[in-house]
């Protein structure tokens, strides 16, 4: 992953807990209980996936400040090995 698409998907996790909690906190009173209900589990499941988002991003961070290609070796190793046995089963 670029350090380009790790720093939007941080930078987008960001936004989306600060846009729901925000949400959270202008709620207008008077409403059926379904409405906060239902924008209750709106704003979990979107800080949530925010939460996930902010760490793929930070994973994507680290990993190409790291050296990306370190971890592609190793990806390709284990696929290598495992073609390997299917082969041999065939």
């Amino acid at each position: 992953m670029s350090r380009k698409i790790a720093g939007f998907l941080i930078i987008l996790g960001v936004f989306m807990i600060f846009e729901w909690v925000n949400l959270g906190f202008n709620l207008a009173d008077g409403h059926p209980t379904s409405f906060y209900v239902v924008h209750g589990i709106l704003i979990a499941v979107n800080i949530i996936l925010a939460i996930v988002l902010g760490i793929i991003g930070w994973r994507g961070l680290r990993g190409s400040s790291a050296g990306g290609s370190a971890g592609r070796s190793g990806g390709g190793s284990v696929g290598g090995s495992v073609r390997g046995r299917r082969g041999d089963d065939g």
